[in-house]
């Protein structure tokens, strides 16, 4: 189960993502369940509809998603 922290920590990943990366997520996430997006589907919904989207699956499953920092899409801090 996810606990509160690791809660704000999803969501403050999955807001920080861009469609690729949103994307990338969606066809690479291990559910406990198939996941069948197409992908006219995925890319005819707004961001933020998917970006909601994945965070529900993500509180579904109780699993946080992998996260490759290297392909963090929001500049680092000088």
């Amino acid at each position: 189960m996810l606990q509160s922290h690791q809660i704000d920590d999803l969501i403050q990943l999955v807001a920080a993502l861009d469609r690729e990366a949103l994307l990338d997520h969606f066809h690479s996430y291990r559910a406990n369940f198939p996941l069948d997006f197409t992908d006219d589907f995925l890319n005819s919904m707004p961001l933020d509809r998917l970006r909601h989207i994945f965070v529900a699956l993500c509180l579904q499953t109780q699993r946080m998603p992998n996260y490759d920092p290297s392909h963090d899409p929001t500049p680092a801090a000088a």
